[in-house]
């Protein structure tokens, strides 16, 4: 699409939890009857997450196609504009023709909100057994251009970015004392890649990486078994 320019695509920041990111464009004017459709795709490439119950065992957070490497990447959209992480600040629809460039900005913020039970998931105890966190996951996001018509898709920057947490949790201390740090203290930022490579099939349809991923308990003694089933 060369009528389209990234003027500045970058990582702005990557701390608490939250991931942002942000580009400024420019379109120059455009002649024909065309419709494009700029934002952010974005997909996740790994993903660890255990919950640990002391010696009764752990809970996992799990994509079973993921896990078993069977695709590369699925889908984080918001599960409702595919393939757009999002349409709001994330997308950005330029229709032609026009008369004059067109600056805009797409933005994205990816927030990190687990709920984990204090208890064990599958026991009817409300007792504190929850002794570590561990989690370990890995994104792609694409700055994309899409022509409306002829679904003509082109990448414009490609950015890789990593979130992993290990906590160290006491549950015979009372609330708000529990939880310990142990790494990282900051977390790697975004990395804009030099060349951007195609986007996976599964990181453009259903289903998303929230619909598709289960919970998992793995007692240190018995057989696993799903305590929430995936949605899709």
């Amino acid at each position: 699409m060369g009528c389209l320019q990234s003027i500045a695509c970058k990582p702005k920041s990557f701390r608490d939890g939250v991931a942002v990111l942000q580009a400024l464009l420019r379109v120059p004017p455009v002649a024909a009857n065309e419709t494009w459709t700029v934002g952010w795709i974005q997909a996740c490439n790994h993903m660890e997450f255990y919950n640990t119950y002391g010696s009764k065992g752990m809970s996992s957070w799990e994509i079973p196609d993921l896990r078993n490497r069977s695709i590369q990447a699925i889908s984080d959209s918001d599960g409702v504009n595919y393939p757009w992480y999002g349409n709001t600040t994330e997308t950005y629809t330029v229709v032609g023709p026009t008369r004059s460039d067109c600056k805009f900005t797409v933005s994205m913020n990816d927030n990190f909100k687990p709920s984990i039970t204090w208890g064990v998931p599958v026991s009817d105890s409300n007792v504190p057994e929850l002794t570590g966190v561990r989690r370990d996951q890995s994104f792609t996001t694409w700055l994309v251009a899409i022509n409306g018509a002829t679904a003509e898709t082109v990448v414009l920057q490609t950015v890789r970015w990593r979130m992993r947490l290990n906590i160290r949790v006491d549950p015979e201390k009372p609330l708000g004392q529990r939880a310990v740090l142990l790494e990282p203290v900051d977390q790697e930022q975004p990395q804009i890649l030099s060349e951007n490579g195609s986007i996976p099939p599964n990181a453009l349809v259903k289903p998303n990486a929230n619909d598709a991923q289960m919970l998992m308990w793995r007692p240190l003694e018995g057989d696993p078994m799903v305590v929430i089933p995936p949605r899709y």
